[in-house]
């Protein structure tokens, strides 16, 4: 391909277009025969290099043709080569789009997330709200972040979990050691004074505070990046499988829980 031919020109619109530069205004037919370009195609690549502005008609009779400046012309075919460039940039940057999204794993249906820090007043509305779904049996882990906080920050978030649980049910409490550091002397009180029936055990260390309610969702606290004492929210997740892997682990933990409160 030659130079012209990579910046846009077909063969015929470049051998009319050179001849052009050579002979200064000719007929159509003229240039025919000094060009080599065919008499039946000579008129739609005129029009054609016309339309581009890449050479001129002189009004006359019969119509002559006169090529427009090499410097314009280079300047105007690389203007469109770089439109059609950007052209097939842009939808090669939307194919790709749609080929990223296609590959990446489809978000569950059945998941949400709460924004909420320790403490704060829309958790702890959020943890009643959540507790009152129960039905039956809700078993929880209480380790980081809450190993780090004191109990004024998170006795809302305590009050709203028990203030949500209906008397029917039974709650099941793991707490890392650290976590028991936390609680105030009149916990055991709190806990009698509950209606659902509440066991209580302690464990050395919890990687990871989670809830499981009724074995068919599970929320899990999502550690703050920076502030290791606080979270920035909780996600809520009702995928069998998810569920059934975080009743076992917490099964594991409980049965090697000593009791807390006797």
């Amino acid at each position: 391909m030659t130079e012209l031919g990579e910046l846009g020109l077909s063969s015929y619109e470049e051998k009319a277009y050179r001849t052009l530069l050579v002979t200064g205004a000719v007929t159509a037919a003229e240039l025919s025969d000094t060009s080599g370009v065919p008499k039946g195609r000579i008129y739609d690549v005129l029009n054609g290099l016309e339309a581009r502005k890449l050479i001129w008609r002189q009004s006359s009779d019969p119509n002559r043709y006169v090529a427009v400046q090499p410097e314009t012309v280079v300047d105007r075919l690389l203007a469109e080569r770089a439109y059609e460039l950007k052209q097939e940039w842009d939808r090669y940057r939307e194919k790709a789009e749609t080929v990223r999204s296609n590959l990446l794993p489809t978000p569950p249906t059945e998941s949400s997330f709460w924004l909420g820090s320790l403490g704060s007043d829309e958790m702890s509305t959020a943890l009643q709200q959540h507790m009152r779904t129960a039905e039956n049996v809700v078993k929880a882990t209480v380790g980081p972040p809450y190993e780090d906080a004191t109990w004024e920050t998170l006795q809302s978030e305590v009050e709203g979990f028990f203030e949500g649980a209906n008397t029917d049910l039974s709650v099941d409490l793991l707490f890392s050691e650290k976590a028991v550091t936390v609680l105030p002397d009149r916990f055991p009180h709190l806990i009698e004074n509950q209606p659902a029936d509440i066991t209580v055990r302690t464990t050395p260390e919890i990687a990871l505070s989670f809830d499981i309610v009724d074995n068919v969702e599970t929320t899990i606290d999502v550690l703050h990046p920076v502030s290791g004492e606080d979270r920035v929210g909780v996600i809520g997740i009702k995928d069998s499988q998810v569920v059934s892997e975080f009743e076992q682990y917490f099964q594991r933990l409980w049965a090697d829980a000593v009791p807390l409160l006797e």
